[in-house]
């Protein structure tokens, strides 16, 4: 894909978050379409409101970083979303997150992290955050223009190559999968993916 001129921004819900430890849900609706899939991310906190920052001092409100797993269903994000993103990706339980929220003081560079992830024991992405296209800093300052991010607002900050979409064959996620996001300094989230077993009502 092109390079994007600017960062390609969307919401998850609050409902989207679970732990560290918990198992991924899926929802009926999503196992009636391919497409199901991880992507390892650093996740930025904020530690304090901010409004139109520079990106000069766009750290400075950084409460602490953590890693998480973006997952996402490829064919809402790109098909049945009618063109927005956050519908393929805003299921319940959909950003694992964790296991801690580390201190700025304990990594003075974000930009240069291991992070990985691995499915069933398998490595099928390894990089790291020097490779990401917006930085931390630059991504902050432009997600606050005339917005104001919050203290607690979480910032998942995009994933490397290697997500089961680019890969061929394609390799999506399945029912008793187990995903592991990892992120040096931080640690790993281990979550089991989960399969509803109630049929869609649509």
């Amino acid at each position: 894909m092109p390079i994007p001129k600017y960062p390609v921004l969307f919401y998850k819900p609050i409902t989207s978050l679970t732990g560290p430890t918990d198992p991924i849900p899926i929802h009926a609706l999503a196992q009636q379409f391919s497409g199901l899939d991880y992507e390892c991310e650093l996740v930025a906190v904020i530690g304090k409101a901010c409004s139109d920052v520079p990106e000069s001092s766009a750290l400075d409100y950084v409460l602490g970083y953590s890693v998480g797993n973006d997952v996402s269903h490829r064919d809402w994000q790109l098909k049945y979303g009618g063109g927005q993103w956050g519908l393929g990706k805003g299921f319940d339980g959909w950003a694992p997150y964790g296991p801690g929220i580390v201190s700025p003081k304990l990594i003075p560079d974000p930009q240069n992290l291991k992070i990985s992830t691995k499915l069933n024991g398998k490595t099928v992405q390894e990089s790291s955050t020097g490779d990401m296209i917006f930085g931390i800093a630059k991504t902050i300052a432009f997600l606050s223009q005339g917005t104001t991010l919050l203290p607690g607002d979480l910032i998942f900050t995009g994933t490397p190559q290697g997500v089961g979409m680019g890969r061929k064959p394609q390799l999506w996620l399945k029912d008793g999968d187990v995903v592991e996001v990892g992120l040096e300094g931080v640690g790993t989230c281990v979550n089991k993916v989960e399969f509803a077993k109630e049929k869609s009502k649509l």
